[in-house]
């Protein structure tokens, strides 16, 4: 982090996206020099008017429109863009050192592309990149050198993790999760659960979606998925165990039987600066672990049978192909149709399933490809449960 550090954020109105904003304005407070020169959002036109203020980017990108339209008339000087284009124009600037993607969803694969394409550091909160483009991704960080780095707390603690000896030294990785909500929920209540009682994660705060994805344990899935691509371990070697006190965030099992874990409290500020700050480590004033009290740490083997959307996940990744373009489309639609009060919590792996019981491997394993997909799955899952 030698000289000024400039950062395009995608997301930046989301969870992750504040936390990154708040991470840097802590490390540049601390002496760092970080520069935020581009912002992107959803629809939180409101916040991103307040960050905007606040920060003083060369441009910004939203999704709508209308939105853009109303952002120029009220930036009159401030270069403002929108939709997918948008997205990729930032991840795509060439003055940025490094693109914090925090998007949520398929849009979130194009910039990583655009940014890796253009040699570019990633620091990747955007599960669908490597979870319906995880092949595109690793040809396109082969091709023109650029690095990827995560920011998901089990794959920087995976990350760490593997620093500690050779990778053919590794036997396997380990996922933790908390379990969600639901852990200890009888199996025959699950369909009677509401969306307020499945947004109540007991470790995170996070947006709607990944907190269901946590209660079904999709999210574990997809990060089996993220694993796979970003250490280029194979799905036979990555584990994923029950770790409800989730302040083990991943582990490395090598070869001579040590295990390496990574330990932290709760606060994804951590490994948002680690991203930032890698390969280094810079003091912080967030929160640390007590380890003067009584620590207890407890692990369960994961029961697939209470969580049956995993093993869709884990089958669609095993199918290869677009697969998991369309189980990614059809979780989205679900679980908004879930937190609509449209369908009962089991549906979501039940319609898992059956999406991926109904595709076929016909599309091409190319960005136009996965798009086609991931329509596919969208209405799919919109057609079940009719």
């Amino acid at each position: 982090m030698k000289g000024r550090l400039r950062v395009v954020l995608l997301g930046s109105t989301g969870s992750i996206g504040r936390q990154t904003i708040d991470v840097i304005e802590r490390l540049n407070r601390a002496g760092r020099k970080l520069e935020i020169v581009a912002l992107a959002a959803g629809r939180n036109v409101e916040l991103l008017a307040e960050q905007i203020e606040a920060i003083g980017p060369d441009v910004v990108s939203v999704a709508r429109e209308e939105d853009r339209r109303e952002l120029s008339r009220r930036y009159p000087k401030l270069r403002v863009l929108h939709g997918e284009e948008g997205l990729a124009e930032l991840a795509g600037l060439e003055d940025a050192d490094i693109v914090v993607n925090a998007l949520v969803g398929a849009v979130g694969l194009l910039p990583t592309l655009r940014a890796l394409e253009g040699g570019r550091t990633v620091a990747l909160a955007n599960k669908e990149s490597l979870v319906i483009g995880g092949e595109l991704v690793r040809a396109a960080l082969t091709e023109h050198k650029g690095r990827l780095i995560p920011i998901d707390s089990e794959h920087s603690a995976l990350l760490q993790g593997l620093s500690a000896g050779k990778r053919e030294e590794v036997r396997r990785l380990i996922i933790t999760a908390s379990g969600g909500p639901f852990l200890d929920t009888p199996l025959e209540e699950l369909e009677r659960v509401s969306p307020q009682e499945a947004l109540k994660h007991p470790k995170w705060k996070m947006g709607p979606r990944i907190t269901i994805d946590s209660a079904t344990m999709v999210n574990k899935g997809f990060e089996v998925i993220e694993a796979h691509h970003l250490f280029d371990i194979p799905y036979d070697r990555i584990d994923v165990i029950i770790h409800p006190d989730s302040i083990v965030h991943s582990m490395v099992e090598y070869e001579d039987g040590s295990i390496i874990a990574q330990l932290a409290t709760h606060d994804m500020r951590i490994p948002i600066q680690y991203a930032l700050t890698y390969p280094e480590r810079v003091g912080t004033d967030l929160a640390r672990l007590g380890l003067d009290d009584r620590l207890e740490l407890s692990f369960l083997p994961l029961d697939e049978g209470r969580f049956p959307a995993f093993s869709a996940v884990l089958a669609a990744a095993k199918a290869g192909g677009t697969a998991t373009a369309a189980i990614n489309a059809a979780d989205e639609v679900l679980v908004k149709r879930f937190l609509a009060g449209e369908i009962p919590f089991t549906a979501i792996a039940q319609g898992l399933n059956s999406t991926l019981e109904g595709w076929e491997n016909d599309a091409p394993l190319t960005l136009a490809g996965i798009r086609a997909a991931d329509a596919w799955g969208r209405a799919f899952a919109e057609g079940l449960f009719q």
